[in-house]
């Protein structure tokens, strides 16, 4: 919800930590998804009509030290000629914790975007303009940030495989929608039963077999949440960068690449190959990546959560549920090749 007010005493004095200049008014957004997870983002004008940011978050995934993890991918980013909003420290170079309406929250400060989001110009423009149309650019840009090979953090974006994004998940995300699609499948009737077996079965053995494999893969640090929310366009349409690094971190550049691309089955693979194509202009496969891209995938893609979805609108209807169980049995076993994509 969005509150155009006047600047109360609490935010004036957080602008002053970080900012000079005189706050005249401020817009309010709240975006936590949970009691667990605050999220507040006021957007300050000062007399001189200037924007500034200000971000007050309480949970177990934002704090001073992740936040310069940030701050530092930010102007990799930028470094590239991408823009990204600039993040602030305070005035005495630090990520001030305070008590703000029952929580104890850590506020940082960033640059007013120069440029919309594309799901601003998706709203006016929903028939022309599409995440789809400006894909080329957005894995151009990652390819890049893959090929630098950035190692300063050992924290997970949150895309991570064989690790928790946070402290309170119990799991990482991929086996978190492999154990939703067995209890769903689990109560399916007994006539799938075999099926559900060989499905479950492979999948815990291609796991098993990709993590022995997997912390080798080259991995860089990524902004890890490429959706129409921040992408950056400007007024003639053409693409400028990327905002919103709260989910940030290292991660494989497989995984990250294959996690951004998703939709049915044939539509994805597609976005897939596109994707690794172009990554090629500008990254440097290596044969330990071409030899996991099939792993990988076969790891990731059958029980994604949209596999989650369809089977839980299935329903009870045994003809749709089957049809579903065969389209996994074939996107785990299919040959699929990757490789040709990567060269």
């Amino acid at each position: 919800m969005k509150q155009g007010t006047a600047v109360d005493p609490v935010i004036r004095e957080l602008y002053a930590r970080f900012f000079d200049g005189d706050p005249v008014s401020c817009e309010s957004i709240e975006t936590g998804v949970n009691e667990d997870d605050y999220r507040k983002t006021v957007i300050v004008t000062a007399a001189d009509g200037e924007k500034t940011v200000l971000k007050i978050v309480s949970n177990d995934f934002t704090f001073p030290e992740k936040i310069r993890m940030w701050k530092r991918t930010v102007e990799e980013y930028r470094g590239l000629g991408y823009y990204c909003p600039l993040i602030f420290c305070d005035k005495n170079g630090d990520f001030p914790m305070i008590d703000y309406q029952g929580r104890r929250c850590v506020v940082y400060a960033e640059e007013f975007s120069r440029y919309r989001t594309l799901e601003n110009r998706m709203a006016e423009d929903a028939q022309s303009v599409s995440t789809r149309a400006y894909a080329r650019d957005v894995w151009r840009m990652t390819a890049k940030i893959a090929a630098k090979r950035l190692d300063y953090t050992a924290y997970p974006s949150a895309y991570c495989l064989f690790e928790r994004f946070c402290p309170s998940d119990e799991t990482d995300e991929v086996t978190e929608n492999a154990q939703e699609w067995k209890k769903l499948a689990d109560a399916l009737p007994e006539s799938f039963y075999a099926q559900v077996q060989r499905i479950r079965t492979r999948w815990n053995e291609n796991r098993d077999a990709l993590k022995q494999v997997y912390g080798t893969l080259p991995a860089s640090v990524f902004q890890a949440d490429l959706n129409a929310t921040n992408l950056l366009i400007d007024e003639d349409g053409a693409f400028k960068g990327v905002m919103d690094f709260n989910l940030c971190g290292r991660d494989v550049f497989l995984n990250y690449l294959m996690r951004e691309n998703y939709g049915e089955f044939e539509q994805e693979l597609e976005m897939i190959r596109e994707a690794l194509r172009i990554s090629s202009e500008y990254y440097a496969f290596s044969e330990d990546e071409k030899r996991a891209a099939l792993p990988l995938y076969r790891c990731l893609k059958p029980l994604w959560y949209t596999r989650v979805e369809d089977l839980r609108e299935a329903g009870n209807d045994e003809a749709k549920i089957r049809e579903i169980l065969d389209r996994i049995e074939r996107f785990q076993t299919a040959e699929i090749d990757f490789t040709s994509c990567m060269e």
